[in-house]
């Protein structure tokens, strides 16, 4: 047996919570891997591994370390802000940390219609969100964080 692609797991889990799809309504989710692309709407999330573990005891489960970006910019009407992009970026956390805090044994069919499925084990938020300003371009905002998912 070969090791799952966690990163299409944890995507595909992702785009279809009601949270988040609540979130991003009327439009899709934008969740990304391993980055968002260049000039990509925002709010956004990307995430890509980071690390993590895997035992030889328990084969086939790895637990990977992900670090997860919640992306916000603040939107302007006639010279005023009209939404805080660091507002946007933390109510974008919070849906992502509602969607994995605490879960366990969660099936997540990937890819979608294919039959083909996967259990996240268990998720646990390793770091709490970190309200981060993007120095380099003005009105952009971000909540780093960091979450440890197993799956099998």
């Amino acid at each position: 047996m070969s090791l799952p692609d966690t990163n299409s797991v944890v995507r595909e889990y992702l785009v279809n919570d009601a949270g988040i799809i609540a979130f991003f309504a009327p439009a899709a989710p934008r969740i990304y891997c391993p980055r968002l692309p260049e000039n990509c709407a925002l709010p956004s999330i990307g995430f890509f591994t980071r690390g993590g573990t895997s035992t030889p005891y328990i084969p086939d489960i790895p637990t990977p370390s992900y670090q997860f970006d919640c992306w916000a910019k603040d939107i302007e009407a006639a010279g005023v802000v009209t939404t805080r992009g660091s507002i946007k970026a933390r109510e974008l956390y919070r849906k992502l940390y509602d969607a994995l805090q605490g879960i366990q044994n969660v099936s997540v069919e990937v890819p979608s219609g294919s039959g083909t499925y996967y259990v996240i084990l268990s998720a646990r938020e390793e770091v709490q969100g970190q309200d981060l300003v993007d120095v380099d371009v003005q009105g952009y905002f971000r909540v780093l964080t960091f979450f440890e998912i197993m799956v099998r």
